[in-house]
């Protein structure tokens, strides 16, 4: 949990800067044909990074090289972890390559609607050709970052999303700026100035934890040393750990192969929704990735390693108790934000993004969008838990049967949703699979956990889940009908005649931020009440840390 909260701390700023990012998309380019081509462009080399880096790279990285470490040594875990850097920044370049060159062609499968609209199609080729390269940037920084959790470093590699966020805001504005001025003689258009922003951040998010991972140990691990351990190493091809970790990748590499699969289908939905549609599901989906990012891939980075090292000691028990404990920290966390994001998200958007050429019906849709995305954002922050634990227990074939699983009700639920329901059923298609897959992935490592001696009960997690479902939909309702009643106290157009545009923010932030201290209090009474310990535990911790610091400034 401390490992957790670390890499909860990073992610925080990283998704604040996130958010920050997409509002200054939503004020400089608004919910438009700009903004539906930018992520578009963005979402090819996006969607290759979680397929060849973030997913099952990193989830067959850590466990490999804690072996390594583990049975042969600190330099045999080095020489394992330079193989695999210098072989993914190859591969992925490659891929990145070969990406530029067929552009068109991707552009065409994902948005052939685009077509439709002058200039729409040829804008999103040509920054889909810039963000290319990020691709294998962010790839070699996804493997630094699995070593350094490996090695017990959370904090660097959690900020790095960070520097990447606050570059590509920096980066991309200046070069937004210079594009309206001097665009025009160039043929590019402003937007592609936060096009060269992401390729900035790609670049930063690398080399900021290089020094890091020098200080955990990392060198240059060549056969040529003067050592007779050195020399005794396999050549890189014939590397029996690099050729597990690849071997391991494989079926997961498979498995999110078909969720791009689902991606592409969606996405090929959404374009054919008409303009804006890309663009609301977008930022819903950002805004639902905020929790996701903060607790539920700080939590499952900061368990990959622990289960790793407890199923390597042959510790069952240990793993069921990280498995449930984690678990239980997502429900008391993320049913809550599930609840605020459904119940609150117009005035959070509002807030947010309401300005410039984001505009009221803008508003809504996304808000509509986002209410459906809360029904899955639980189960979304658990598969990020249970996947790697898969692959901590040296299981690959369960997370790409639940993939599979995945990918086809997403697919079938979302061609029946479409229809009746327009882009918002996109959204609630995706939750009701995420939800799915979560249940098989629970009920698989189950049958693992008691093929290895184990138990892991299911009832104190359905008991936790009740009563914190329980505690959010109370607070969700009140913290609607709070805002509702601050609303009528205090309107936006009084402020906003007094003091101008800044009285308008200013009135959106002092209403949504007075509920939050509310919707927080409650969740601390109705979690004492109902006896959740998850929940009352992490408030103590959070009250004995901001007590002892206010301790230290007085002394």
């Amino acid at each position: 949990m401390r490992a957790a909260g670390l890499m909860g701390a990073a992610t925080l700023i990283s998704r604040v800067l996130g958010l920050v990012r997409e509002q200054v998309f939503a004020i400089l380019f608004g919910a438009g044909n700009l903004t539906d081509a930018f992520n578009v462009a963005f979402r090819i080399p996006n969607l290759l990074r979680d397929l060849f880096a973030e997913g099952a790279m990193s989830a067959s990285l850590v466990p490999t090289f804690t072996r390594a470490r583990a049975e042969e040594g600190e330099d045999r875990a080095w020489r394992v972890a330079g193989l695999v850097f210098r072989v993914l920044f190859v591969t992925v370049s490659i891929i990145a390559v070969l990406g530029i060159l067929f552009a068109p062609q991707l552009v065409g499968l994902y948005a052939s609607a685009f077509q439709q609209i002058p200039g729409k199609f040829e804008l999103t080729v040509r920054m889909t050709r810039v963000m290319f390269p990020f691709f294998p940037l962010v790839a070699v920084a996804a493997a630094f970052m699995g070593i350094l959790n490996a090695c017990g470093v959370f904090f660097m590699p959690a900020l790095s999303s960070a520097l990447f966020n606050l570059t590509s805001i920096v980066v991309g504005v200046i070069c937004s700026q210079l594009l309206f001025v001097h665009g025009p003689r160039f043929g590019m258009m402003p937007i592609e100035g936060m096009a060269i922003g992401v390729l900035a951040g790609g670049l930063v998010q690398a080399l900021c934890q290089l020094p890091q991972l020098y200080r955990a140990g990392y060198r240059w691990r060549g056969r040529t040393r003067a050592s007779a351990q050195a020399a005794a190493w396999p050549i890189w091809r014939r590397d029996p750990h690099l050729k597990a970790m690849l071997w391991m990748m494989v079926p997961g590499t498979v498995g999110l192969a078909a969720t791009q699969i689902n991606l592409l289908v969606n996405t090929v939905l959404a374009t054919s929704q008409g303009t804006g549609a890309v663009s609301w599901l977008n930022y819903a989906f950002r805004l639902m990735q905020f929790p996701i990012g903060v607790f539920g891939v700080s939590l499952a980075s900061a368990t990959l390693p622990l289960v790793s090292r407890q199923w390597v000691a042959k510790d069952v028990a240990g793993v069921e108790r990280t498995l449930a404990q984690s678990l239980k920290a997502v429900f008391a966390i993320n049913l809550p934000a599930s609840a605020g994001l459904a119940f609150l998200g117009y005035p959070i958007i509002e807030m947010i993004f309401q300005y410039g050429r984001f505009y009221s019906e803008d508003t809504h849709a996304t808000a509509v969008a986002l209410a459906m995305y809360a029904v899955g954002l639980t189960a979304y922050s658990a598969v990020k838990v249970l996947v790697p634990a898969c692959y901590a227990l040296g299981n690959t074939r369960v997370p790409v049967m639940s993939s599979f699983i995945a990918v086809g009700a997403t697919i079938v639920l979302n061609l029946i949703m479409v229809r009746p329901f327009g882009y918002w059923g996109l959204a609630l298609g995706t939750s009701i699979a995420a939800v799915l897959n979560c249940l098989f992935l629970l009920r698989s490592l189950r049958l693992m956990l008691r093929a290895a001696g184990g138990q892991f009960p299911f009832r104190p997690l359905i008991e936790s889940f009740a009563k914190q479902v329980c505690v959010a939909l109370l607070m969700g309702v009140l913290c609607y009908f709070a805002h509702q009643g601050l609303n009528g106290l205090l309107p936006d157009r009084i402020l906003a005649e007094a003091i101008g545009k800044t009285g308008l923010i200013l009135s959106r932030t002092v209403k949504v931020f007075a509920v939050i201290p509310l919707g927080v209090g409650l969740i601390v009474l109705l979690g004492r009440w109902f006896g959740l310990a998850e929940t009352t535990e992490a408030f103590d911790l959070f009250a004995k840390k901001l007590k002892n610091k206010l301790y230290r400034s007085r002394t």
